[in-house]
This record gives C-alpha cells, structure tokens and sequence, in this order.
C-alpha cells in the first residue's frame, strides 16, 4: 500500500480540454498497477517458501525491503519530476517495474525476488507523489478522489489477482507477472502520447539539492504531528500484517483452503480502506482519524478473536472494520497534520509522515517473522502483534480525546 497521495511541489494549470478524463485514467491506472506488482507476491509467498526453502523471517524481510525502498524513492526522489519533468519520471518508473517483475517471473531463488522488490519499492517511491498532483491537475474533483482511492485499490486488485492465477490458471509463478509487464508496456506508451511534456519548475535549489531528503516537523504542527503519529504507525502496521503474515495466517486456519484466500483477505482490507477514503472523504480529519482508529482496534480485536478460534469467516469480518478504520485513520492523520504548515514546509512534514508510515509497514511484519523463525507459535506471534496494533489504536484515540489535535 500507499500512503494518501499530497501535491508539495509546484503545479500547472489544470486541464480544461476533453482529454483530461482519458489522461485522469491513465494516471489512476498506473498507480493502481504499481500497487497490483507491489502486492502480487503475496499469495505466493507460502509457494516460495515451500519451494525455496524459506522461513516466516524471509518473508516478512521481503517485505520489509519493500517499504525501507518506497521511503528512500519517496524521500531522495520525489521532487525529481520538479526538475526532469514528469514523462521521464514515469517512463523510467515503468522500465524499473518491468525489470522488478521479470526478476520476479524468472527467479530460482530468493535473490531476486529482493532485487526485484528493491526496484519496485524505488519506482513507486519516485511516482507516486507525480502521480497524485498530475491526476489532480487533469480533473480537480474525480482527480482528487482518484489520487486518495487508487493505491487501496491497486493493493486489492493485485492480490486478488495473484490468488486467483495461484489457485486456478497455469503457470502460477509466471502468468501474473507476464500480464503486468504487458500493461506497463501499454501504460508507457500511453505516457508518450497522452502526456504531454512538463516544464522544470525553476526551484533554485537545483536537482542535486532536491536529491537530499528534508524531515522536519513545523513548530504549528508538533502537537498534531505527535498524536497523529500513533495512528499511522497503528494502520500501516495492519496492512503489514496482513501483507506479510496474512496468507500463513488463513494458510493456518484453514489448510485446505485454495491460495486465492490468502489474496482475499488483502483484497478485502484494501477495499473497504478505499471505499470509506471515497465516502468519508468531505468529514472533518480529526473526526476522520478518531473513528478510524476506533474501527481499527475494534476489527483487530475481532480479527484476534477469529484467529484464536480459527474462523475464517470471522476474520473476513473483522478484516471489513479493519480495513474502514485503515482508510478513515490514514486520511484523518494526514489531514490533521498537512493543512499546518506552511506551503514550503510540506515536503519536510510529508516526509516525517512518510517516515512513521512506512516504518509501521515494514518493523513490525519483520520482528514477527524473525520471532516465528525462532520457533515461536504463529498464531502467538499474531494475537501479539494484533494486541500492539490495538494498544497504538488506543493511544492515538486518547490523544485526540484529550484535544492534542485541534486541526
């Protein structure tokens, strides 16, 4: 997954013309596709392992590198488009995804497979900001809409997908891939025709000093930054579990199960986190944040429960409140804290977000697979790391219910 797309950069003039909508679309899919390949070695992981002789720690450590590469792409460069332009962005985004899923495709080992995953954590790390300020600008109501909903959505449709060629078509281990280089393929073509060439921004910085991460946290908006903080790492930490240890989990519960249920469960987190990003997307963000994370403790609760029992109805349940506490908390945390700084002093701020988010995804997944590779019970090391989630989720409820956030 991704974190919720916020333009920092300067912008051009929105599109009026009538190929602002195909342009919109173009963009939206290339975000939901990023998100599919970052997301279609999911439901393979248990194939891999089994044929790779690896281990819950291996996992979780493929991963975990995902996510270290999203946070360096997000942060060294974000802003390259400000200075290259947008189109050799995306068309060099593109070419290291259709690389990473080769690898993918072609692998023997788990050698690749972490190569691959490093590539595709710096492709997206260096689109995605582009991505979400050029769908804005092509249509500033659906493009703003877009830009929130779209990576949940890639997320889902990329596991689902990756389930259902696992379970049910030929080649498992291949098809998925081949299909996404296709669309890559397509996507680049469409940027050569369909996006027209972007200006350089003139920041005086200059490009090598746009390469050089910026973390800083305004004076306005530490308070907010500090309750808000909480609830990333709590939401992220969830979709680490479920992208990490999810299709061992349900693997556990239900042996028998075909693979696309591992899928599934991702899936259906995905959506209902962007379905209530589309439907709650007018609500005040404190509003927003405090429900979410309330939804959240209560899903986790209920997903510990289902995993105790081994109901894997009920943890599809509980996945549903989960995933609405996800997209309400992660669009009430960025919202509370973004609108306090000033223009100049988002990039920093984003950056400081992006940093608790994605160390959210990638520490705990990891730390639970090193303990299960130490010999400790997975459904153990599940209902703990579901009791750490709650207590997070509980945390940033208590801050906001004290008036820490006040935007």
């Amino acid at each position: 997954m991704s974190a919720t797309r916020i333009s920092v950069g300067t912008s051009h003039p929105p599109a009026a013309d009538g190929s602002s909508l195909p342009r919109l679309a173009l963009l939206a899919s290339i975000v939901i596709s990023f998100l599919a390949a970052s997301a279609a070695p999911t439901p393979l992981y248990q194939h891999y392992n089994a044929v790779w002789h690896g281990t819950a720690l291996t996992t979780t450590e493929a991963f975990g590198v995902y996510a270290v590469a999203v946070l360096l792409g997000l942060l060294v460069l974000g802003e390259l488009a400000m200075h290259v332009g947008r189109r050799p962005v995306l068309l060099a985004a593109l070419a290291l995804q259709v690389v990473a899923v080769a690898l993918f495709a072609t692998a023997g080992s788990y050698e690749p497979l972490f190569v691959g995953r490093v590539l595709q954590g710096i492709a997206a790390g260096a689109a995605l900001g582009t991505l979400g300020a050029a769908m804005i600008e092509a249509h500033q109501a659906h493009g703003t809409v877009a830009s929130s909903a779209a990576p949940s959505a890639g997320t889902g449709v990329g596991a689902l997908a990756a389930g259902l060629t696992v379970s049910y078509l030929p080649w498992p281990t291949h098809l998925i891939y081949v299909g996404l280089i296709v669309v890559f393929v397509l996507q680049a073509i469409g940027v050569l025709t369909m996006l027209a060439a972007t200006p350089a921004s003139g920041d005086p910085r200059g490009l090598m000093a746009s390469l050089r991460p910026r973390l800083a946290v305004p004076v306005e908006a530490r308070r907010a930054f500090l309750a808000a903080a909480p609830a990333a790492f709590a939401v992220w930490a969830l979709a680490g579990l479920y992208g990490s240890l999810g299709p061992a989990l349900v693997h556990d519960m239900s042996p028998n199960s075909p693979t696309v249920l591992g899928g599934l469960t991702l899936f259906v987190l995905a959506a209902a986190g962007s379905v209530t990003t589309i439907v709650r997307r007018a609500h005040d963000g404190r509003h927003q944040m405090a429900t979410g994370m309330l939804a959240v403790a209560l899903g986790v609760a209920g997903l510990a429960i289902a995993i105790t029992t081994g109901s894997v109805s009920g943890f599809l349940v509980a996945t549903v409140v989960a995933g609405a506490g996800f997209g309400s908390g992660l669009q009430g945390a960025v919202r509370t804290t973004v609108p306090l700084a000033e223009p100049h002093e988002r990039a920093g701020l984003l950056a400081a977000v992006y940093l608790v988010s994605y160390a959210g995804l990638g520490v705990p997944a990891v730390v639970a697979g090193f303990v299960v590779s130490r010999g400790i019970d997975l459904t153990t090391v599940a209902i703990a790391y579901a009791l750490g989630v709650i207590a997070l989720s509980l945390a940033a409820y208590s801050l906001l219910a004290r008036g820490r956030v006040t935007a």
